[in-house]
């Protein structure tokens, strides 16, 4: 077990003490829909152009999901909050605990993407806005690709 993926569980068990499995769901999920929501406008903004571009909104959208990814979410995740343990309130797939260490990358790979769209977010351009925008969303597809329930 490499000393990230103990982290995590180390910091896993120390919130499941605090929180009901349920809980830790909730909290996860809101995280990721107000990600999603914070998207939403940078996309309208950068990608479609459905809306004027403004770098303020721009940059304060991509620090939101940037302070998101960076904020521990991974001690939400434990092996009592897997479709397996909850059924449909939540789509986490239990395959998520047998491949750690790729759960991991993913999630590195995530909070990395997100840093430099907040970075590139504040530098204003708009094509390596569009980028990252671009490699954050395949970041998070990788992961709901292998550990997500449709």
């Amino acid at each position: 077990m490499t000393g990230a993926v103990a982290a995590v569980l180390l910091a896993s068990t120390a919130v499941q003490a605090q929180m009901k499995p349920e809980e830790m769901v909730e909290t996860r999920q809101a995280g990721y829909q107000f990600m999603s929501w914070n998207m939403g406008k940078i996309k309208a903004q950068v990608v479609d152009g459905k809306e004027p571009y403004d770098q303020a909104k721009v940059a304060a959208a991509a620090n939101a999901i940037a302070a998101i990814a960076n904020s521990g979410m991974g001690s939400l995740y434990s092996p009592d909050t897997t479709t397996e343990q909850l059924g449909k309130a939540t789509r986490l797939k239990p395959e998520f605990f047998q491949n750690l260490d790729e759960a991991g990358q993913i999630g590195r790979n995530f909070t990395a993407a997100a840093n430099q769209l907040a970075k590139v977010a504040a530098e204003g351009d708009q094509a390596a806005i569009k980028k990252a925008f671009g490699d954050v969303g395949g970041s998070c597809k990788s992961c709901h690709d292998k550990f997500r329930a449709d």
